[in-house]
């Protein structure tokens, strides 16, 4: 199936396997690559020592050539380190979970890397294909981790209609039939975060895939509780800790979170208190909701490295509470290209029914 977004970026099928930090690392990523779908390392929960290293490792996981991606925090004071990183190792694809400036996205293209920002809304699309962007990635409410409050199906067109690069849409898909959708919409494609998650390709413990596996759909909440901000994830009793503590419970749970996070990504307190600015820079943010967001990886890192499901939190698109098995990647790309084909023949067949009297 070629759309835009497979000639844009080289690969075979037009799917996404989203940068998820602690999850999409190069077992993952190789994993949806070799199944012909755009496999993403997620670069922000690794120093950038342990991302060259992961590069390296996909490549010699794949076949010479095969396209893949690595997910990038704009906002990181280590941003220029990663991005030669990028263009020093050939990486094809550099995607966003925050917009990047026009100037790193010159200094990415004229590099021949192809840039594809996440956003969430259509001005934030708008601004980033006026800046150069290739392609974006469109997150609907539906989708894990931070997310808004404008679901897909209206999200999506809107973005299709105000912009003219490829638009690959996010939140809430796992199969053919939402990769047709989105072609009906004007996508070149689809993501899916928490489909890949539950793979047998993903190195998330077993004990929480199958806490994914048990949830429906009433299970998946958005909270504030852990960082300031909305975040979609499974409801745990530990989230429910998170909003019933007080405020200096919570911050002093930041606190220490923040200084666990600076040994894991090898950052200073000041490249920390950078990436603080940054993030609070555009928004609403006091200063103990931009502490709190040192909660987030810590929290995520307990339970999809560690297991701890206990003490962690896991973040999750609404369509975990409808996903029910564990294929491996090349299984799950193999069987959405099929039922995106059966779904298409049979809206063709539509076509012979005769009209309506």
């Amino acid at each position: 199936m070629e759309t835009a977004f497979t000639e844009l970026v080289g690969v075979r099928y037009p799917i996404v396997q989203t940068g998820m930090g602690w999850v999409a690392g190069p077992r993952l990523v190789s994993g949806a690559a070799n199944a012909g779908a755009l496999g993403i390392l997620a670069s922000a929960t690794m120093t950038v020592e342990e991302l060259r290293a992961a590069v390296r490792e996909v490549r010699a996981r794949v076949p010479e050539g095969t396209p893949f991606g690595v997910n990038l925090r704009a906002d990181a004071g280590d941003a220029a380190e990663r991005v030669r990183v990028i263009v020093d190792e050939g990486v094809r694809v550099a995607s966003f979970a925050l917009a990047p400036s026009r100037e790193l996205i010159a200094r990415l293209k004229d590099a021949g890397v192809v840039v594809v920002p996440s956003v969430g809304a259509r001005r934030h699309a708008e601004k980033v294909a006026a800046w150069g962007a290739d392609a974006v990635i469109v997150q609907g409410g539906e989708g894990g981790g931070h997310t808004g409050e404008v679901a897909t199906t209206v999200l999506l067109p809107q973005v299709v209609d105000a912009v003219d690069i490829p638009v690959v849409a996010a939140g809430g898909f796992r199969d053919g039939r939402g990769l047709v959708a989105a072609l009906a919409y004007g996508a070149a494609g689809i993501a899916m975060g928490t489909r890949f998650l539950l793979t047998s390709d993903s190195t998330v413990p077993d004990a929480v895939k199958a806490h994914y596996l048990r949830a429906t759909v009433k299970d998946i909440t958005v909270t504030t509780a852990v960082d300031g901000l909305p975040h979609r994830m499974l409801r745990t009793e530990l989230v429910a800790s998170l909003e019933r503590a007080g405020r200096a419970r919570t911050l002093a749970r930041a606190v220490r979170h923040a200084a666990g996070f600076r040994r894991t990504s090898g950052l200073s307190w000041a490249q920390m208190v950078r990436d603080g600015l940054a993030m609070k820079h555009g928004k609403d943010l006091s200063w103990s909701q931009v502490l709190l967001a040192a909660n987030t990886p810590v929290l995520l890192k307990a339970s999809m490295v560690q297991g701890r499901t206990d003490l962690g939190v896991m973040a999750s698109g609404q369509v975990a509470g409808v996903i029910e098995d564990l294929p491996s990647c090349a299984e799950l790309v193999s069987r959405v290209m099929a039922e995106a084909r059966q779904t298409l023949e049979a809206l063709q067949s539509l076509h012979a029914l005769p009209p309506p009297e």
